[in-house]
């Protein structure tokens, strides 16, 4: 009795890992069949991300696809900004830690109007960025 005891914490942990697993599964899967229409796409756990032409959609990632999808377009963006941290960083050459990764699009000149796209790796939001300013 007391061995079983012993276990059932971690016997616990191991279904709530796999748990997560699977729901972490089911987006990536929900995620590959929405990307198919995009030209270039990217997942992560925070933000889906599609291009399209001139067009930008993004959303956020959950076991039955993508949700609170929002489109815009390139041509209305007038700056992108490589955010970590809130503060503006070269996109050619990134620092190598932050916490907070983003790409802001800018749509208007007094930076009123803007969208902030969220990333988990500063190399992939530097490349992305760097791809969408060629777009433009």
């Amino acid at each position: 009795m007391e061995r079983g005891l012993l276990w059932l914490p971690l016997l616990i942990v191991f279904f709530a890992l796999t748990w997560q697993g699977y729901q972490e599964y089911r987006k990536v899967q929900a995620y590959g069949i929405w990307a198919e229409q995009f030209t270039k796409s990217k997942y992560d756990i925070y933000t889906v991300l599609g291009q399209k032409d001139n067009n930008i959609t993004w959303g956020k990632p959950t076991p039955t696809g993508p949700v609170k999808l929002e489109t815009f377009s390139l041509l209305d963006v007038q700056q992108i900004r490589f955010l970590i941290d809130s503060q503006p960083v070269a996109m050619e050459s990134p620092p190598l830690k932050g916490r907070l990764i983003e790409l802001e699009f800018v749509f208007d000149a007094a930076a009123t109007s803007s969208v902030r796209i969220q990333f988990t790796e500063i190399p992939l939001a530097a490349e992305w960025g760097q791809y969408l300013q060629k777009l433009r």
